[in-house]
């Protein structure tokens, strides 16, 4: 008896999985916006209300994937040791998966979800809408934490830092896969930029780009 909910869970997961390589497989071939989710049931030989039990929109069929890193991310950060920043905890998250990209395969994977995305506007919305809920999320963490100092200005300013950071290593990974950089080159160069731009948070934003007099006097 005590075997029985794992066996369930097991079942469940698998049934998810098996929708979701169903449903990126069928998206990679004809684009995101040609695909219906009855397509999806049908080739993955489940009722189109099953698929809707595991993945409420058609557009969470595509995301799955990025959610969970989102939730994983922002667990994080509320799970970190005592003592350790918000920005140590993000930035250790962001930098250690960075590693992964070292697969050849993650490459492909990710070339091919940056092709169905670029030709998909519903996409595009429904990335920016992940991207800001997870942001307003980690600013109501912040504040939960800091309690009566919490700053709600202060706090949203830092969430949309460290997730900006985030969100540019993204755009710059999917780049150079379209670009076609494979393995560890990718992998390390992705840490680097990382390193570099989470050092610009820690150090401080106040002597950044300040605009060179030789500029401001050329446009007099």
């Amino acid at each position: 008896m005590s075997s029985e909910p794992g066996l369930r869970e097991r079942k469940k997961e698998r049934t998810r999985q098996l929708i979701g390589e169903t449903a990126q497989r069928l998206f990679s071939e004809r684009g995101f916006e040609a695909v219906t989710v009855a397509e999806v049931a049908q080739a993955a030989d489940v009722s189109v209300g099953t698929v809707f039990n595991y993945f409420p929109t058609k557009e969470e069929l595509f995301y799955s994937g990025m959610e969970a890193f989102e939730e994983q991310l922002l667990e994080a950060v509320r799970e970190r040791p005592a003592a350790q920043s918000v920005l140590a905890a993000f930035r250790r998250f962001v930098l250690e998966r960075s590693s992964r990209l070292a697969v050849e395969e993650s490459a492909d994977v990710i070339a091919s979800a940056a092709r169905v995305i670029d030709a998909s506007p519903a996409l595009h919305a429904r990335e920016r809408q992940v991207v800001a809920e997870s942001t307003d999320a980690l600013a109501d963490l912040i504040v939960q934490e800091q309690g009566a100092r919490a700053s709600t200005v202060e706090a949203w300013a830092v969430a949309n830092a460290l997730m900006g950071v985030q969100r540019a290593l993204v755009a710059h990974v999917r780049a150079r896969v379209l670009a076609g950089v494979r393995g560890r080159g990718l992998a390390a160069e992705v840490k680097a930029e990382g390193k570099r731009a989470f050092a610009r948070l820690e150090a401080g934003l106040g002597d950044y780009a300040a605009r060179p007099r030789k500029a401001v006097n050329e446009a007099r």
